[in-house]
């Protein structure tokens, strides 16, 4: 990134303020990296917990495969979710509290006795699947959030301090030499103001 700048006093004032700014932003930005890291991972483990309960409860279904083709799956649907805002590390993540199930009425005396029991299956099984897709949408934006937080720290680190560091630096010897170049010629400009003054009194 190519830094804009001019060799005076004003614009090295401006080249130092943004400086500051991004040299106090850094920490707040690494640790908040930090935190999406550690999320992240959380909510890979999270999704690895559901996926292995989901299998383990299907499996655990096996012996019923016979019994489920006389179960009506369309006595059971999901009527709503609950959901609430959480904030991780400055990023706004939906939450899922609560899945709302909803039976249809149906008479026990025409049904298996154990259709109540598959309803209950229904509505585990169901909530932990709903639950797997929410957290991977939890995950995707924490990736996302932590991506483009790496991205401004690299930004920040490799690339805007050093070149900051480097203009004002240029600006600084440019001054310097200025000075120095100014002092020398006053230097000269007195030396030759008093060789005419010497020559001047020696005519007279």
């Amino acid at each position: 990134m190519a830094i804009r700048f001019q060799y005076n006093k004003t614009s090295r004032q401006q080249l130092e303020k943004q400086l500051n700014v991004r040299i106090r932003s850094l920490p707040t930005l690494q640790n908040k990296e930090t935190a999406l890291r550690m999320e992240v991972k959380k909510a890979k483990k999270e999704i690895e917990e559901l996926d292995e309960e989901l299998e383990k409860r299907i499996h655990s279904y096996d012996r019923m495969v016979p019994l489920w083709s006389e179960f009506d799956p369309a006595l059971v649907r999901v009527k709503d979710v609950e959901l609430s805002k959480k904030k991780i590390a400055g990023v706004i993540l939906p939450t899922l509290e609560k899945v709302l199930f909803e039976t249809r009425p149906f008479s026990l005396f025409n049904r298996p006795k154990w259709f109540l029991d598959g309803i209950k299956s229904v509505e585990e099984l169901a909530e932990i699947a709903i639950r797997l897709d929410f957290q991977e949408i939890r995950l995707n934006r924490l990736e996302y959030a932590r991506k483009k937080t790496t991205q401004k720290v690299n930004l920040f680190e490799k690339v805007q301090i050093p070149g900051y560091q480097e203009a004002i630096l240029k600006i600084k010897r440019y001054l310097e030499d200025e000075e120095n170049l100014s002092k020398s010629s006053q230097k000269i400009m007195r030396a030759h103001q008093e060789q005419r003054r010497e020559e001047e009194g020696s005519i007279w």
